[in-house]
């Protein structure tokens, strides 16, 4: 007796990615040049200084070193000066600084929710596995009683 499934299974190429394990999440060292050593360099280091900038330690200092010159702003009399001093001098070294210590939480909970929807699609995946095997063994039964039906 032979047993034959009445359908033919064919996986998706990015379902037979992952259940033979060569599907990750990319990581962020996985974006960065693999190239020459110049090009890793550049990206080291942008990392580097991104880090120190993009924190609220940082955007404190910034706005200490900021205000050792309001003084001089504030002497001058000149309102075109002051102006000057909030938008050139405060705002552009403190922000600076916020605004990456702003995009860190949002890159961070960002990357919470791919990892989640990540696992949801694996689990998904796994769901729907165990239905096809599930179904497979219907088939064998459905094909057994066909059989004997036959044979009978």
């Amino acid at each position: 007796m032979m047993t034959r499934s009445l359908y033919d299974y064919i996986p998706h190429h990015h379902t037979k990615d992952k259940l033979d394990h060569v599907a990750k999440p990319v990581r962020v060292s996985e974006q960065l040049p693999q190239g020459n050593a110049f090009a890793r360099f550049n990206s080291w280091f942008a990392v580097r200084v991104t880090t120190g900038v993009g924190t609220m330690w940082c955007a404190y200092a910034f706005a200490a070193l900021a205000f050792v010159s309001l003084p001089s702003a504030i002497a001058s009399g000149n309102p075109v000066t002051l102006v000057s001093w909030i938008s050139q001098t405060f705002l552009q070294l403190v922000l600076l600084s916020v605004i990456i210590v702003g995009q860190n939480v949002l890159a961070t909970a960002a990357d919470k929710r791919a990892e989640a929807t990540f696992n949801d699609a694996d689990a998904v995946l796994h769901e729907v596995v165990k239905l096809q095997e599930h179904l497979a063994a219907q088939d064998e039964v459905l094909q057994r009683l066909l059989d004997e039906k036959a044979a009978s």
